[in-house]
């Protein structure tokens, strides 16, 4: 591409910050900056923590608190704990290579941006659209999730799930609305709850199990004796084994979607350069603490076999989507500890609503940097003066209506479908950011850039993407791997699963080569690819942060020096 294109994915040359830095000029750089008279630029509101506690936020929810339950009960806790580490391990590997690039420039468009510079322009193309239709799907699914929390206490048949579904997206619509600045406090608070909560649950498992609770029992790892670590799932034997092993890899990986939104954030973050590198090397340590050890633990306290899992219990079922399903709930029971279930429960739905709540913003910044790029209508790329753009919050805002589907039981049926979709579409977004980040090096390496002048690399370098790329693409092919063992015969054949969940790769390759046919578009040379348009707007953008920032330090006199040594680690 020429630079002039690229030109729209950076900043506005008009920078209002000056070589030399006053108090006043570091001020109007941090609030938010880089405006043109056209209002197509995104405000720098978002600080550090608020950065780090995004990037929590969306890899903590009921893919943890609840979904964890299914997979128990399917492979066992020794299978879970394997499944979710390597996972894990995965998903630290793309948020690298994800990192080496935001951090390298930070472009408002997020990772579609990375795509169409350093790749193929029909790559971010593809890439942008796929998350978006992930993301306008998943902001209606979880307003319904919310609705079916809250009928824990209130049944349906009482309150019309409609109701909840409606207060919900108002709030949300209108957090969203209100600024990237209170969008960003808001959602501080709230992934600080989440953090508290599940530490909160950590600690009593770890009491549960030692024989802390009401009926003094200790466990230990008893169940990982009786009746065993891993359990069969489909057939019998060591094949059986291997499913049900390879079943929560496929559930490890819905639990961690998500984690890769903090990319979508470098739009309007301060001090991207060091905002972004530290909250993708935390990343590592928040999977260790939060996913690893939590799945550790409720292995320890409830057998595989327990009849209160919705799993093994088909008159459960129903409560799928609340903390009946969990198996920290389940855990809970088995001590005799009351009362605690509704706390469980109030606390998943904050969950639910705080995904809610981000996964709007998700689509609306998506929407936002593919008009910024010319791939979707200018409209969409316009902001109002504080930032936030309208237009594209207005259309995702009407999409999140499909919420009221959900309303019947034929329909959540078919939402269930979508959902399948979706995932499929969060795991060729991973796929494409290593892809992206692949051919950053190769063009890094091509004009000579060392990686010492790099503010983050990837620490297990272009290597660690290819391993995470051969295994997100081993996933994307066997995720839904039931649909045929279930099949003795064609009749057993569950084709409507069979589509949703592979439909998402006929439509991304359609996307790519459909965008290449029309565009006649080609692939970007290394040696040519564009990594420097618009840093230089970022280099001054973060001296003016950093000039601030030693202001405010003098003025406090250092007072924020115990917070960031010992609690903004966590946080």
């Amino acid at each position: 591409m020429a630079a002039n294109e690229h030109k729209t994915e950076g900043f506005s040359s008009e920078s209002p910050v000056k070589r030399e830095y006053s108090g006043d000029e570091v001020a109007t750089a941090e609030e938010g900056g880089l405006s043109d008279p056209n209002h197509v630029d995104l405000h720098r509101a978002l600080k550090a923590r608020h950065i780090t506690m995004i990037a929590i936020g969306g890899a903590i929810g009921t893919g943890l608190i609840i979904g964890t339950g299914d997979a128990l009960a399917k492979a066992g806790p020794g299978s879970l704990l394997i499944g979710y580490a390597w996972v894990g391990f995965i998903v630290y590997l793309v948020m690298c290579a994800l990192g080496e690039m935001a951090a390298w420039l930070p472009l408002p468009s997020g990772f579609t941006g990375y795509a169409v510079r350093f790749c193929d322009p029909a790559l971010g193309f593809t890439l942008g659209w796929t998350y978006w239709f992930k993301y306008i799907i998943l902001s209606p699914n979880q307003l319904t999730a919310g609705a079916l929390v809250i009928s824990y206490w209130l049944p349906q048949d009482k309150v019309n799930a409609g109701v909840w579904i409606t207060v919900l997206l108002v709030m949300i619509v209108s957090i969203n609305y209100f600024g990237v600045r209170f969008f960003g406090e808001f959602e501080f608070w709230l992934s600080s709850f989440k953090v508290i909560v599940i530490l909160g649950i950590i600690l009593l498992s770890f009491i549960l199990m030692l024989g802390g609770g009401p009926d003094h029992d200790r466990k230990g790892f008893r169940y990982w004796k009786s009746p065993g670590a891993f359990n069969t799932y489909i057939k019998e034997g060591d094949a059986g084994r291997f499913l049900a092993f390879w079943s929560t890899m496929v559930s490890a990986t819905f639990a961690y979607l998500g984690t890769e939104l903090v990319g979508v954030t470098v739009g309007e973050a301060q001090n991207p350069r060091r905002a972004i590198p530290r909250a993708i090397k935390l990343t590592f340590y928040r999977i260790l603490v939060f996913y690893i050890l939590s799945v550790l633990l409720v292995g320890t306290l409830v057998p595989y076999n327990d009849e209160k899992l919705p799993y093994n219990n088909p008159k459960f079922a129903k409560s799928s989507s609340s903390a009946a399903a969990s198996p920290f709930v389940v855990a809970i029971e088995n001590s005799g500890i009351p009362v605690l279930t509704h706390i469980i429960n109030a606390s998943i739905l904050l969950f639910v609503f705080s995904a809610a709540n981000s996964d709007l913003y998700i689509a609306t910044r998506t929407l936002y940097g593919l008009a910024r790029e010319g791939k979707a209508p200018k409209i969409f790329a316009r902001t109002d003066r504080r930032g936030v753009p309208v237009y594209a919050l207005g259309l995702c805002s009407l999409i999140a209506l499909i919420a009221y589907m959900n309303v019947s039981s034929d329909s959540q049926t078919i939402f269930k479908y979508f959902v399948n979709l979706v995932t499929i579409f969060g795991l060729l977004t991973w796929i494409s950011i290593l892809v992206t980040h692949i051919y950053f090096v190769r063009a890094r390496r091509a004009q000579n850039v060392p990686d010492s002048d790099l503010a983050y690399v990837a620490p297990f370098g272009v290597w660690g993407s290819y391993l995470a790329l051969a295994f997100c693409i081993l996933i994307v092919f066997t995720k839904n791997y039931d649909v045929f063992t279930h099949s003795k015969k064609w009749g057993n054949f569950d084709y409507k699963s069979f589509i949703t969940a592979y439909l998402g790769i006929p439509l991304y390759l359609c996307l790519i080569f459909g965008y290449k046919f029309i565009t006649r578009c080609k692939g970007v040379d290394p040696a040519t690819a564009d990594l420097w348009t618009g840093k230089d707007e970022i280099d001054r953008e973060e001296a003016a942060f950093l000039a601030r920032q030693d202001l405010e330090m003098e003025k406090s006199g250092g007072s924020h020096w115990f917070y960031r040594k010992f609690v903004s680690w966590l946080f």
